[in-house]
């Protein structure tokens, strides 16, 4: 995409609080900034009409306001895009639309919000979305820590699958589609400063691809989840407490490339507990795992098959099992904990 920055913008090159009111200042901001990228259908009513006639639709809503804008391996915007087509893929969906509304603070380079919708709309379409609804805010000066993005998304659902925890069973292959860690360890680097021997980019990408391909061979997939806030460890024990069953992972088999891993072991991490944005668990019958980690291998190498759903109850009834465990090559195991809260905030 060959596009210029429109600035300025009535004389301006930071974002004023007369750019959302409503006036002239808006108008130009929406025309200039925002259909100039996406196109007419973010501005031509209050509301998109959308061709769509699938018996069964994914609708999904997220909200982004990481810190940095940007950071090694992507940006807020590409991380809104990516973030959002990747709930719905969870699910199983094809991803179709997106909605966007921006809020801006005063005083925002106008320079800044253009690199950043540039960047949405090139991650837009390499997904095959269209972003055709939108909305627009400005806070005071102070109030809105630059820029926070909140997106929704719409996908159809073309597999006669029902991917959700309840489908998880007694048996079935826990896999993971990469390796772990880089997300946040990236985004601690650029806040902080900090130069590592090997650079660590985010893993931020659309797992829209794998999750098709697996639809596509005939994969009974149980459940899929994206591992984002609060790591791989979140993940498992969510979907162990709501499947109702133990999960016994080998701790030899979670991937992390050394770059992460020895970044987290100076600052005392644990890799299991931090965030990703490219990354998702795959749970699927055991008879299914070999053709399904070829398949995820296929797009990235790193993808591992890591554990197993057992037998043991641990649902709402049954918390006096841990739901999830952990082995080491010694046979040691220990109590795959969630974190009462968050090491890295304000990652996505």
């Amino acid at each position: 995409m060959d596009l210029t920055c429109p600035l300025p913008l009535q004389n301006t090159s930071h974002v004023l609080l007369a750019h959302g009111g409503g006036g002239k200042l808006m108008q130009d901001l929406i025309d200039k900034m925002f259909a100039t990228v996406f196109g007419e259908p973010c501005t031509s009513h209050d509301a998109a009409a959308l061709p769509v006639s699938a018996e069964k639709l994914a609708f999904t809503t997220d909200s982004y306001v990481v810190q940095p804008l940007f950071f090694p391996g992507g940006d807020i915007g590409k991380l809104a895009i990516y973030g959002t087509v990747n709930d719905l893929a969870m699910a199983g969906a094809r991803p179709l639309y997106l909605s966007v509304g921006f809020i801006l603070e005063e005083g925002l380079p106008l320079e800044t919000l253009w690199r950043v919708v540039v960047s949405m709309q090139q991650a837009a379409q390499v997904v095959g979305v269209q972003i055709v609804t939108g909305d627009t805010k400005v806070v005071e000066r102070g109030k809105g820590d630059g820029l926070f993005i909140n997106t929704s998304g719409i996908g159809i659902i073309e597999s006669g699958l029902n991917i959700q925890p309840k489908a998880i069973a007694p048996g079935d292959a826990i896999l993971v589609s990469g390796d772990l860690g880089r997300h946040g360890i990236a985004i601690m680097a650029q806040r902080e400063g900090l130069a590592f021997e090997s650079p660590i980019e985010s893993d931020c990408a659309p797992l829209v691809e794998p999750v098709q391909a697996l639809l596509k061979a005939g994969i009974e997939i149980h459940c899929l989840r994206d591992i984002t806030r609060g790591g791989l460890g979140a993940v498992l024990n969510e979907l162990a407490i709501a499947a109702g069953y133990q999960f016994k992972v080998h701790g030899n088999q979670i991937p992390v490339i050394e770059a992460v891993r020895g970044a987290c072991e100076i600052f005392g991490f644990d890799p299991v507990h931090i965030a990703n944005e490219g990354r998702f668990v795959a749970i699927l019958p055991a008879a299914k795992a070999a053709e399904g980690l070829a398949i995820l291998q296929h797009h990235n190498p790193n993808a591992r098959q890591i554990g197993l759903v057992t037998t043991q109850n641990c649902g709402e009834q049954h918390l006096a099992i841990a739901p999830v465990i952990v082995e080491n090559d010694l046979g040691v195991t220990r109590i795959l904990e969630r974190l009462s809260g968050e090491q890295l905030p304000r990652i996505c």
